[in-house]
């Protein structure tokens, strides 16, 4: 095997492993949009279905949601904890 062959083969594994990454946070970033999307619709709902405070409900919508991801990070790493 060449150095050059090594160089390539470390670069192809480079690229693949960032090409995963990158899918796997596209695919996060959506399911996130939908969960954020959803909340805000039941938010809405929750005001009676009166327009004029979308931003707001998609806002705490996604605090909720950041909050909630949160909270269960925390409470995964403390049970993994030695």
């Amino acid at each position: 095997m060449t150095l050059q062959d090594n160089k390539s083969g470390i670069l192809q594994l480079h690229a693949n492993t960032a090409r995963s990454r990158s899918n796997e946070r596209s695919e996060n970033r959506a399911a996130n949009y939908d969960e954020v999307s959803r909340r805000a619709y039941e938010l809405y709902l929750e005001r009676g279905g009166l327009p004029g405070k979308e931003l707001e409900d998609w806002l705490q919508a996604e605090h909720e949601i950041e909050s909630a991801a949160h909270v269960t990070r925390a409470t995964i790493g403390e049970k993994h904890r030695p």
